[in-house]
């Protein structure tokens, strides 16, 4: 019933990199502008990169800072976010979503962890 399964988290040191995968249940996504989100504790999810349905745009949160790359293949119905020179303020649950982000799709996340 997930909408969304992402993988691909775990514990990094500081200035490793991780490339985090969606993998979109329908191909009716895409048609869709997708997200990547991190969840900290106690916390809402908060954009930090998307893309469009085409591919040809994307928007980066401050967080990302020249470090993450979004991507999407659209054959493999599979979205990406690379995320490279990572720091602990990375930390956190990844989830994906549709823009607008819909309530009842977000699922369980990965969960990225920077630590030494």
């Amino acid at each position: 019933q997930e909408q969304f399964v992402e993988s691909g988290g775990g514990l990094v040191q500081p200035g490793g990199s991780l490339r985090l995968s969606c993998k979109l249940r329908d191909t009716v996504y895409r048609t869709y502008e997708l997200g990547w989100f991190r969840q900290g504790p106690g916390q809402e999810p908060l954009l930090a990169a998307s893309i469009t349905s085409s591919g040809e745009a994307t928007y980066y949160g401050d967080s990302a800072r020249n470090r993450y790359t979004i991507s999407r293949d659209s054959g493999a119905n599979v979205a990406y976010l690379q995320m490279n020179s990572m720091e602990s303020e990375d930390t956190g649950v990844y989830k994906c979503n549709i823009l607008p982000p819909r309530s009842d799709y977000w699922g369980q996340g990965t969960q990225v962890t920077v630590s030494s």
